[in-house]
């Protein structure tokens, strides 16, 4: 058997609350700027305050960063680097995820987290390779980085 196949056949372990924990930690740094910027760039409304225009970029932007730029960058996210997580291309050849496996991990991110988590929960609990449905169609799964219990 080539180091390929084993490395495909090889199941990974879900960690599922290593995982809910570095999305909490992820979407809580980028919520919590969302919330600061439009407090403090918004325009008071009926609703609260609003962002038009350009400036209504700014937060879509940090997103992109936080997610997809941190892991060009770093490897993973700040939530996966701080609980030890890293997502790697499931081809097993090239471990750094490519830009275009990164923008579609985290465009699915809506449908994982959606109602508080549960498809993502039970998607990793029932695929083979204990994948989201961003990993899934971006073709990556997600190991430790260490060995610590």
């Amino acid at each position: 058997m080539s180091e390929f196949e084993e490395f495909t056949k090889t199941k990974t372990e879900s960690n599922i609350g290593n995982r809910i924990l570095a999305g909490f930690i992820d979407y809580l740094i980028i919520f919590g700027f969302f919330f600061v910027y439009v407090y403090s760039f918004g325009e008071p409304s009926a609703d609260g305050y609003t962002v038009n225009g350009l400036p209504a970029l700014v937060p879509v932007l940090f997103w992109g960063i936080m997610t997809i730029g941190i892991e060009q960058i770093f490897g993973a996210t700040i939530g996966n680097i701080l609980v030890d997580l890293k997502p790697i291309s499931i081809n097993g050849i090239d471990e750094k995820l490519s830009f275009g496996q990164s923008l579609i991990r985290h465009l699915l991110d809506p449908i994982d987290m959606f109602p508080f988590g549960l498809i993502g929960i039970l998607i990793i609990k029932n695929s083979d390779k204990n994948q989201r449905v961003g990993d899934i169609a971006a073709k990556t799964i997600v190991v430790k980085t260490s060995k610590k219990k």
